[in-house]
């Protein structure tokens, strides 16, 4: 069913500024791709707040782009050498905030797109929290222990000069769990002779807090509730697709199974499996153990499980075919760009309601125009996937306070986050004259929070 375009087209002032980010950053397609989703929707507020045009061009620059050598030696004796990021986007609002990456795609622009994410989506979560990215193109796949840890305590030798629980305080992303981000501290802790909660996804007997693990997962569901809620529906009885086995997607279905949806799907690099019979709290316990302790594929799963088919990912696209399953609601949960314009298409034709995004951008721009001009709930990453970094910055505060909260009260206080996150999305869309549009809402209401921030500060 086609309806009326929810796309706000770039005016020509915001095209000029797009224009001077092409040209002074060539050859940064993530990032490119990032700010051209973020300006799209930003001429209607530029045309009520002209005053605001300065703040565009300021933020599409990183306060401070930092990149170091990272050499260390595997169980060989044999001396490998990486680099290092540290992409501080803006501190306009907080310190900077936002994970680590460790992974061979790693580089520039990809981690300025994601600096650039993580400023519209810390300013949505309410807390003082500005935004920045990290990592490197090291792969911890395959490596001992012993030769991450060697690898985390030189990457950290040079970056705890640039951090701080008053100036920047990063977390885990892809490559970097609870092991890489206990090394870190670990070595932090050693160089600087203090104990201070400079990273966030830290174990809970050195204060990490409960629920950080599940907090993206969980939040992601909780967002899609509330968009399933503003057309009179839930998650109760609902088939649901979701993509990736790693925490995010674990947790996510953990918790639509909690509101009583079925999850048939899940994937990794290797391909992708489809449990008709769904993937229920038994099957789930499974795969996290197969991926969190023995490390193993996907593809076993459908050795285990009878009924289950699994399919091989060919290189493009990385999903190939798990968005052809007939299912209600998506969620997309494993990396940037895994849903093209055509596997969006397959999503509609199959009768989907509501697509959220659990990964950093994993809807091309073409597979968001196919959802907004088909009606389809679409819940961009920047809002839908703000629970993770919503509960670091709840870390941040029980190491503040020298306190631990329970489980009850992290899950509650993340669940107040992300209902008000939905509604000042959709509040903020309608407002500007793209009702439904949660990528208009979330990027102008994330953008005017900071907006007024750089303005008081006189644009520091």
């Amino acid at each position: 069913m086609a309806v009326q375009t929810l796309v706000n087209p770039m005016d020509d002032t915001m095209k000029s500024v797009y224009e001077d980010v092409m040209t002074r950053d060539p050859n940064q397609p993530e990032f490119h791709q990032a700010v051209e989703e973020v300006l799209d929707s930003l001429s209607p507020v530029i045309k009520e707040h002209p005053e605001y045009l300065p703040v565009v061009k300021a933020m599409v620059e990183a306060e401070r782009i930092i990149q170091f050598r990272v050499p260390w030696y595997d169980d060989a004796g044999n001396l490998q050498v990486n680099r290092g990021f540290r992409i501080q986007m803006n501190s306009a609002i907080g310190p900077y905030k936002g994970g680590l990456r460790f992974h061979p795609s790693v580089n520039q622009s990809i981690l300025k797109f994601l600096a650039f994410e993580q400023v519209f989506k810390n300013s949505l979560t309410g807390l003082p929290m500005g935004g920045g990215k990290g990592g490197s193109d090291f792969n911890p796949k395959g490596k001992t222990d012993a030769e991450v840890m060697r690898f985390c305590q030189s990457f950290m030798m040079e970056l705890w000069r640039h951090i701080g629980h008053n100036l920047d305080v990063p977390a885990g992303d892809i490559g970097v769990g609870g092991r890489e981000i206990g090394y870190m501290f670990g070595m932090y802790k050693k160089l600087a002779n203090e104990f201070t909660g400079i990273l966030t996804g830290k174990g809970p007997s050195y204060g990490g807090s409960l629920i950080r693990p599940e907090a993206t997962g969980y939040g992601l569901v909780y967002f899609a509730k509330e968009m399933l809620a503003t057309k009179d529906k839930s998650f109760e009885g609902t088939l649901c697709s979701i993509s990736g086995s790693g925490n995010v997607a674990q947790f996510a279905a953990e918790k639509v199974l909690d509101l009583g949806g079925k999850v048939v799907t899940m994937s990794d690099s290797s391909g992708w499996i489809h449990d008709p019979s769904g993937i229920d709290r038994e099957k789930l316990n499974w795969i996290m153990d197969l991926k969190n302790n023995r490390r193993g594929r996907i593809s076993e799963y459908a050795e285990k499980f009878d009924g289950v088919v699994f399919t091989k990912s060919e290189p493009e696209p990385a999903s190939n075919g798990i968005w052809g399953v007939d299912v209600d609601v998506a969620l997309p949960c494993a990396t940037q760009n895994e849903i093209n314009g055509q596997e969006a298409e397959m999503l509609v034709s199959n009768n989907v309601i509501a697509v959220a995004e659990g990964a950093n951008m994993p809807c091309t721009p073409e597979a968001v125009e196919v959802f907004h001009n088909n009606g389809i709930l679409f819940g961009p990453g920047k809002a839908s996937n703000a629970g993770g970094v919503a509960t670091s910055g709840l870390e941040m505060s029980q190491n503040s306070l020298r306190l631990s909260w329970t489980r009850e009260e992290v899950d509650e206080r993340l669940h107040s986050i992300m209902v008000n996150i939905h509604q000042n999305a959709f509040e903020t869309a309608a407002k500007y004259g793209m009702p439904g549009n949660y990528v208009a809402g979330a990027n102008i209401a994330g953008f005017l929070k900071v907006a007024e921030a750089m303005t008081a500060q006189g644009l520091i």
